[in-house]
């Protein structure tokens, strides 16, 4: 039986099966989503969560070409990367671009947790900024960026493999400040606000993704921080960006730094 919803990114559908069903009905239900779907040419099993702070997952192959490197489209780029070694998800399509709409003509643009650079990547090629700089720790998934950098034909995308803080921390020993800073974050304890305060500057606008049941855990954190700081900031607007379990969702807010 094929599931009800599965994830279809590019050419790879990713699918999920209770734990108590055969291999054989497993293989039958990727078979069928194969023969339905002519541009899906692999099948996998996802099991497990995402994990860590590369937030990597497991999947193990069912039927179709032996591969685990996606092709996929989206807000007229293209993206390459290994579903199992770099996070990419499909369902943040909508919040790349609306961020990208709000980039305005010659802005200097920080993506923190950046991954293969699909946020880096859509803001370059649906917006005027001047320059987006792209910091992602995984190694293999700043590889992708690279490779994603040049597929796009984009020139004004800069890939930087490290730790976001140490990132940060020589970035202001630079005295480099962003009009923008993007903070796509992995369900991490740390808010890494006190990094992103560092590079922000009169004005700078900041997009900060969270978890929790109620949006008000998510402000007390970001106005904590910005005390922490010794930064005011002015709440521009909360949005649910969506569901990550029953009574746990994703929140974006937007803010700018007043001083």
């Amino acid at each position: 039986m094929v599931p009800k919803s599965f994830d279809i990114v590019g050419n790879i559908a990713i699918l999920k099966f209770p734990e108590e069903m055969k291999k054989s009905d497993k293989i039958k239900s990727a078979m069928e989503i194969l023969e339905n779907h002519k541009s899906i040419k692999t099948v996998v099993e996802k099991y497990g969560k995402f994990k860590g702070r590369l937030r990597k997952m497991k999947t193990s192959y069912l039927a179709g070409e032996r591969t685990k490197i996606a092709f996929y489209r989206e807000n007229n780029c293209v993206f390459q990367f290994d579903i199992d070694e770099t996070y990419f998800s499909p369902r943040l399509s909508n919040e790349r671009k609306e961020i990208a709409s709000q980039v305005g003509k010659e802005k200097n643009v920080l993506v923190m947790f950046a991954g293969v650079a699909p946020f880096s990547i859509v803001i370059a090629k649906n917006s005027h900024a001047k320059n987006v700089v792209s910091v992602e720790i995984n190694r293999k998934a700043s590889n992708f960026a690279e490779k994603n950098v040049l597929l796009n034909k984009v020139k004004n995308v800069e890939v930087v493999q490290g730790d976001v803080k140490k990132i940060s921390s020589k970035f202001f020993s630079e005295e480099k400040k962003f009009d923008r800073i993007v903070m796509p974050r992995p369900q991490l304890k740390d808010t890494f606000l006190e990094s992103a305060f560092l590079l922000s500057k009169r004005g700078t606008v900041i997009n900060y993704y969270g978890f929790s049941k109620e949006q008000d855990e998510i402000l007390s954190s970001i106005n904590k921080d910005a005390k922490k700081s010794r930064k005011k900031i002015k709440i521009i607007r909360v949005k649910k960006a969506g569901d990550i379990a029953p009574y746990k969702f994703r929140w974006r807010v937007d803010f700018r730094v007043l001083r």
